[in-house]
């Protein structure tokens, strides 16, 4: 990661946000020993680091699976039977919310908000979202990518 944190010779506290972001886009996450790192590159104290970093949705401290599913968990999501979504995929899955599976397949988080309140409930599984899914096509999706091989 040298490379990265060549690109910020300017060690100013404004290039923190930006330093994670790539960092985590390399790696996949942010480890202790990262977080480390950066506090000596900015000089930045590292729990003003956690403080920032757990502030945002965005960073993450835990290896994401292949397939990453979010589940929304807003008020309307709610309303809309968003926790039957929660119990199916953690049966499914055998993980609960913030946990990666053992095959590192999949991992699955809820998040506040994806603001698609008007097609609640919604789930996104990597970089695509579904509204409005039955639990017969929530298990169908699994399946199918549980399924893939490369």
């Amino acid at each position: 990661m040298d490379h990265i944190f060549e690109k910020y010779i300017l060690k100013k506290p404004e290039n923190l946000i930006p330093l994670l972001q790539e960092i985590q886009k390399e790696n996949g996450y942010l480890t202790d020993e990262i977080i480390e790192r950066v506090s000596a590159h900015l000089n930045i104290p590292t729990n003003k680091i956690y403080g920032v970093a757990t502030f945002y949705d965005q960073f993450r401290f835990k290896q994401k699976g292949k397939y990453h599913i979010q589940v929304c968990r807003g008020t309307s999501c709610y309303l809309c039977s968003s926790t039957s979504y929660l119990k199916e995929i953690e049966k499914l899955l055998k993980v609960k919310a913030g946990s990666l599976s053992r095959d590192k397949k999949f991992s699955f988080e809820t998040v506040s908000c994806m603001g698609g309140c008007s097609q609640s409930p919604v789930i996104r599984i990597n970089d695509k979202t579904y509204h409005h899914l039955s639990l017969a096509e929530l298990h169908t999706l699994i399946r199918s990518l549980r399924e893939k091989t490369e």
